[in-house]
């Protein structure tokens, strides 16, 4: 699984970088710090010795690989296991932490790259953790703490990638349209024909490239193309409709059925980090 990712700028053509905070050892054996990262700012290609837990609190953090990419909604987390060689990115300004896990803790964690589902307990032990940052990261109360998160971690749901992808000659371009043109309603079986292809075929390789269906695919487009709409405080009616939906109703509803709360109750829950 491939995508190409465009290169992000600060507005006078030039990225924002930012390094890595550790290159050669990590303080503790578990180590927790957060970040608010500005719009277009990049974390260069790189690798360590260790495993990475990814959460972004608000916005979407984009992790590169050289082989897969993978995306952290606020309702899920990415999980880089030790020596992957990755980049991170975020197109909108965003509130993300990484919680460092040493190589002799990852063996509960998954092998592979994949996104992890943030229950409601570990959305708000994150929270605590960074509420209560700058505490001695040595304390064993604190790092009991940080174990507790990655056991929940390791014991939740992997859902692979948020956003998969495909780089199927046919799949791919209807992929790359909806993403320039989220609110494009059309069928797959529509997309089928202009591609030359029956739906049962564009079907199968959904199902073999993506893993869930063509709808849900939309779905799951449309909920992060919503999410920093909504946190620039666009109405909701106006990004309903600009995302293809007749009603604000209708968008409201398959918003809250894919991350579990309604547009406005998302935008409170981001608006904290930015005050």
């Amino acid at each position: 699984m491939t995508v190409a990712i465009e290169k992000l700028t600060d507005g006078t053509g030039e990225p924002r970088f930012h390094d890595a905070p550790f290159r050669e050892q990590l303080p503790q054996p578990l180590y927790f710090r957060s970040a608010q990262m500005p719009k277009n700012a990049i974390y260069p290609r790189h690798s360590h010795p260790w495993g990475e837990l990814v959460y972004s609190y608000s916005g979407v953090m984009e992790i590169s690989l050289k082989d897969g990419y993978f995306l952290a909604p606020p309702q899920y987390a990415v999980w880089l296991p030790p020596n992957m060689e990755h980049q991170g990115l975020n197109r909108q300004a965003a509130v993300h932490c990484s919680l460092y896990v040493s190589l002799d803790l990852c063996a509960p964690l998954p092998n592979e790259t994949t996104a992890l589902e943030v229950s409601p307990m570990l959305h708000t032990m994150l929270e605590h953790l960074r509420e209560t940052e700058g505490c001695d990261p040595a304390d064993p109360a604190h790092l009991r703490f940080l174990q507790v998160v990655v056991d929940q971690f390791a014991a939740g749901q992997q859902v692979g990638s948020f956003l998969p992808w495909s780089t199927d000659s046919r799949l791919e371009p209807i992929l790359q349209h909806l993403q320039a043109n989220p609110q494009d309603n059309r069928s797959l079986a529509e997309f089928a024909r202009l591609h030359g292809a029956t739906e049962r075929t564009m079907i199968r390789r959904c199902q073999r490239d993506l893993g869930i269906p063509f709808a849900e695919w939309k779905q799951r487009l449309r909920v992060l193309k919503a999410m920093p709409l909504l946190e620039a405080g666009d109405p909701v009616q106006s990004i309903a409709a600009r995302l293809g939906y007749g009603s604000a109703s209708s968008f409201i509803a398959m918003f809250r059925r894919m991350i579990g709360k309604t547009p406005d109750d998302y935008r409170k829950s981001v608006m904290k980090f930015k005050s």
